[in-house]
């Protein structure tokens, strides 16, 4: 998979996609497999922004049981069924338990009859899944010691025990949507990040392209196509109000959903659910203040999510020390264990997602219920254009199958119908996920820690072995400092996964900083591995540094190579 900006200039597409998130992505895969010709481009790196910064769960439809959304669920389910079965690497079952009180809607009476519809609704939700690690457990009930001896720190006034359930849980949310991305393009679509959209090429009154900007070089150029699909996410909606005077009525709300990382696990095996300090005004069954999750994940623990309506530009919201000490203080008297300070936080994500109608400065925020899917030749006279804004990583697949249904009416084209839910993705094609994992550490070269061989097949499944063959060179046959992750990782990164910043392999082609801070040495190593394939000069390699160091809340220096302590330039 390589950036290739020309190619998407050689011809006339049927589709081009304006925005690699999940959502894009999805519809780029979706697109190519029923034979249609595409070209995707992304202002930044791909599945980067809300894509990676999601809270790395995937709903399989419980929580939707208090609205009666029915609907939600069964697409929720589907969709978690779908992400198992073709992405196993990446994508496994999370048990999580709910602390039961008393005898009233938090009893265990009312749970286990919540839980025992919601088995009946997803009674399909192991369909096709053969590797018993991959399916997904029927709910059960504990006691009251059972929960005890799994979360101490409970609050035990009125503790009856809690109840089991499931969802699905992702490795790493930026290498599914790359996997996803490289089932595409090998399957024929053309792609390209750093590419923004900076206005949409018009003929005779219907959009037919757009111009676009190669964000790394400067040049602009049109990229032609018969439909332009805008999945651009927080940004779709200020596209087309800049680039063509449209406007959504009603206009849409976004929340600011923001989570973050503990580097060190605080519980094992189960994520626990924990009630917070807000409550859900559209619940028909309330059962009291909204759930905060823990959750166990690689080594480091998630915590989240926090909800708050944000009205400025996309690229412009942040997360204020003072909002993550009023998250701290609220998980903290959830779960008073935990104990947690600022210096705890590791790394915060966050990211904006289409929200419900809420009052300016309510406390109890409305969700967003369903994904946006556009025509804006029924919208607003505008053929050639539709848009997609997406509500949940979940539902991507799915809700790119529904706007495919619909590009493909406009083209007025036969094509065969979306084989998305069934198609196992790159590095997914994997019977037993254990086995493979076993497989690669039995015959990891001798000098490779048993650990980096697992981590290697988590983030590239199947495919894993495309890394080892740049082992062949002894400077890359190391890993980066004390970490987990080879060198060979991130020259694989840069010559066939695209990767053009330190950023992207720091955070999304590798584990390297995904779990927070990971050393000087290692950044160091790692944009000197990047320079030697890139050609940066010192300079480059300084500024690709501090750009990466912006993103850790607690470090504010870097060793260099002379070994001194040289504070980062945060201008």
């Amino acid at each position: 998979m390589r950036r290739n900006v020309g190619a998407l200039t050689e011809k006339e597409y049927d589709l081009v996609i304006v925005g690699g998130g999940i959502f894009g992505i999805c519809a780029a895969w979706d697109a190519v497999l029923r034979g249609l010709s595409v070209a995707l481009v992304e202002q930044g790196d791909f599945a980067g922004a809300t894509s990676a910064n999601c809270f790395k769960m995937v709903h399989g439809g419980l929580r939707y049981l208090q609205h009666a959304d029915f609907y939600r669920m069964r697409e929720s389910n589907r969709e978690l069924n779908s992400l198992l079965h073709n992405a196993p690497h990446l994508v496994s079952p999370l048990p999580i338990a709910i602390p039961t009180y008393g005898h009233g809607l938090q009893s265990k009476e009312v749970l286990r009859l919540a839980l025992h519809l919601y088995d009946l609704i997803t009674f399909d939700r192991n369909r096709g899944l053969n590797d018993p690690e991959r399916r997904m457990p029927p709910p059960r009930v504990i006691s009251r010691q059972e929960c005890i001896a799994l979360f101490p720190g409970v609050h035990r006034e009125g503790l009856t025990g809690a109840v089991i359930f499931h969802d699905g849980h992702m490795y790493s949310p930026p290498r599914l949507g790359l996997s996803y991305l490289k089932s595409a393009v090998e399957s024929g679509a053309v792609a390209a990040n750093y590419v923004e959209a900076v206005d949409f090429v018009r003929r005779g009154g219907r959009v037919a392209g757009i111009q676009a900007r190669d964000v790394l070089s400067g040049e602009v150029f049109d990229i032609t196509g018969t439909i332009v699909l805008n999945t651009a996410g927080p940004w779709a909606e200020h596209l087309l109000k800049q680039r063509t005077g449209l406007h959504l009525r009603p206009p849409l709300s976004y929340s600011r959903d923001a989570c973050f990382v503990v580097a060190r696990p605080w519980i094992e095996r189960y994520a626990l659910a924990v009630q917070g300090r807000t409550r859900d005004p559209d619940a028909i069954l309330h059962r009291g203040h909204r759930h905060l999750f823990i959750v166990p994940w690689r080594e480091h623990t998630l915590i989240g999510v926090w909800h708050v309506v944000y009205t400025g530009l996309p690229g412009e919201f942040t997360v204020t020390e003072t909002e993550l000490r009023g998250f701290l203080d609220e998980i903290n008297q959830a779960y008073p264990p935990l104990g947690l300070g600022l210096k705890d936080v590791a790394l915060w994500h966050a990211g904006l997602v289409p929200f419900g109608d809420n009052e300016s400065g309510a406390a109890d925020l409305s969700y967003g219920k369903r994904s946006h899917l556009i025509d804006h030749a029924k919208a607003h006279g505008v053929e050639g254009l539709i848009s997609v804004i997406g509500v949940r990583y979940t539902t991507a697949r799915g809700v790119a199958e529904r706007a495919l249904n619909l590009v493909v009416r406009k083209l007025g084209k036969r094509t065969p119908k979306s084989v998305t839910a069934t198609t196992p993705i790159y590095g997914g094609r994997i019977e037993r996920f254990a086995a493979l994992q076993q497989e690669a550490v039995d015959t990891r070269p001798p000098t490779l820690n048993p650990r980096v061989m697992q981590a290697l097949v988590r983030n590239h499944g199947s495919a894993y072995k495309e890394v080892l063959q740049y082992l062949d060179d002894p400077r890359w046959a190391e890993t980066l400092d004390t970490s987990l992750v080879l060198k060979a990782e991130v020259v694989h990164a840069v010559r066939e996964e695209m990767a053009q910043k330190l950023a992207d392999v720091v955070f999304r082609r590798t584990d390297l900083g995904t779990g927070g801070y990971p050393g000087a040495t290692a950044l160091v190593q790692c944009a000197e591995v990047m320079a030697s394939e890139l050609g940066w000069t010192a300079n480059q390699v300084r500024g690709e540094l501090d750009e990466v160091m912006r993103i850790f809340p607690s470090h504010t220096s870097l060793v260099n190579r002379q070994g001194q302590r040289t504070p980062l330039s945060l201008a």
